[in-house]
């Protein structure tokens, strides 16, 4: 298999740049340099490479949107904020190989005209941006980057910000906000980043392992990438194997991989012999995938279509047969609730209802309609938010309950009469709800909402 983002991982002090020269580090950009960003563009579109942070979108067109007036910055953002729960991808390469980061953020910016980059990492990333820093420093030193990279016309100053640890900043625009010292709220779009984007002008924002990318496609050529995986899901794809597996780790895969051949081959299959139950197969925020859905499926964007997921961030999540899927979808649900920034009502307040009923259910105290009224939030958080957080909650929701209703539904008390229509849903006469307070209880959907102190 075809190593593009490892091949030199483990080589020791590979972050040291006269290590990094010797196995090739900024021949990419230095090809690079020499085609015009319009050539330069054609050449990374005619890989077929695609947005490796979760969405896909293809990267050659993305930078093709930047269209800057005469004498107008352009800005490009290299997105290391890595908050979806199950990934670790992007803090892998940054700390094994950030010389292949840093050309690709050159090679980028040299593309859709920036002179100016930021490599946002968030906040627990702390450690990993002083290596990041050292490095960056060995190869402006060396005359690679800054004040005309390798002795050409091109200039690029790169700055290391760190996030506060917020998922939001994940999400390009909050990632923005943030960088100008603004509280991490997303815009509404249009206008695009690619029109207004940091501090109002034109910018692109690219995940790490997108960028990293780049050196193997200038070197090897457009071709021989898109000869890896697919035809429509080209190169290579990191996957992080977390959970009930025997190798936990982060692997490098050919698109187009069996998913389950991942399993056993890279992370050595289910711990303890036991059965596999279910995969979370791109970060939480994806539904989830039953072991027989799984086993048919490939790594790359349109199998993960076919089944009814994503491939997202590559995040694996593994449940065995011993996995309570109540207590595994309630810690998510918290995590989402948490991470809410609260700028969209249906997603400030129904994140933490749906934490809070399910807290609920697993604690012994779930009631009658609890699972429809989980999927009653959840359906009014869906499609009525800026950004994309309030769907990614949504998501395990929906598909846990789907799938294994049977696990959640033995946390319900058992069945009594409902009453008629209006008394279950807690409708109707103010007068025809009185009666016996553990009564109604069992009836009708809670009227007060999760109390604020819980989340």
């Amino acid at each position: 298999m075809t190593n593009v983002l490892t091949r030199h991982i483990e080589q020791r002090d590979q972050a040291r740049l006269a290590v990094a020269l010797r196995g090739g580090a900024y021949e990419g950009l230095r090809r690079a340099l020499k085609l015009s960003p319009a050539e330069l563009i054609a050449e990374v579109t005619a890989s077929g490479l695609r947005g490796r942070g979760g969405a896909g979108f293809p990267t050659g067109r993305k930078w093709s949107f930047i269209h800057p007036q005469p004498g107008q910055p352009v800005y490009l953002l290299c997105n290391a904020d890595e908050s979806e729960p199950g990934t670790f991808k992007d803090h892998y390469l940054l700390k094994h190989d950030p010389h292949l980061v840093l050309e690709g953020i050159a090679i980028a910016a040299h593309a859709i005209g920036a002179a100016k980059a930021y490599l946002y990492m968030r906040g627990e990333y702390a450690s990993i941006a002083r290596d990041v820093q050292a490095a960056l420093q060995e190869a402006s030193a060396a005359g690679i980057l800054g004040d005309h990279c390798l002795g050409t016309d091109f200039s690029l100053q790169i700055e290391i910000q760190l996030g506060a640890g917020a998922y939001i900043c994940g999400e390009e625009t909050g990632l923005i906000q943030s960088l100008e010292g603004k509280r991490a709220y997303p815009r509404v779009r249009p206008p695009f980043p690619a029109v207004h984007g940091f501090v109002d002008q034109p910018t692109v924002v690219n995940n790490v392992e997108t960028l990293a990318n780049l050196s193997y496609i200038l070197v090897e050529g457009a071709q021989a990438f898109a000869a890896l995986g697919t035809d429509r899901s080209t190169g290579t794809k990191l996957i992080c194997i977390s959970g009930a597996v025997a190798r936990p780790g982060v692997y490098e895969v050919e698109m187009g991989y069996p998913l389950l051949e991942a399993l056993r081959r890279e992370a050595a299959g289910v711990r303890l012999g036991r059965r596999l139950k279910a995969i979370i197969p791109g970060g939480t925020s994806v539904p989830v995938l039953t072991a027989e859905e799984a086993a048919p499926v490939m790594i790359d964007y349109e199998s993960m279509q076919a089944a009814g997921t994503m491939l997202g961030s590559g995040g694996m999540i593994v449940f065995d047969e011993t996995a309570d899927m109540p207590k595994a979808l309630l810690r998510i649900a918290e995590f989402y609730a948490h991470e809410s920034c609260g700028e969209c009502t249906p997603c400030r307040e129904g994140t933490g209802w749906m934490a809070w009923v399910l807290r609920r259910l697993v604690a012994g105290e779930g009631r009658p309609g609890d699972l429809e009224l989980l999927l009653r939030v959840g359906g009014n958080i869906e499609g009525r938010t800026i950004c994309g957080l309030g769907d990614a909650s949504v998501q395990p929701v929906r598909s846990f309950l789907q799938k294994f209703r049977p696990e959640f539904e033995a946390l319900l008390p058992p069945a009594r009469d409902a009453g008629p229509e209006w008394q279950r849903h807690g409708h109707g006469p103010r007068t025809a709800r009185h009666g016996a307070p553990g009564d109604e209880a069992l009836r009708s959907e809670p009227v007060d909402g999760p109390p604020d102190a819980a989340l």
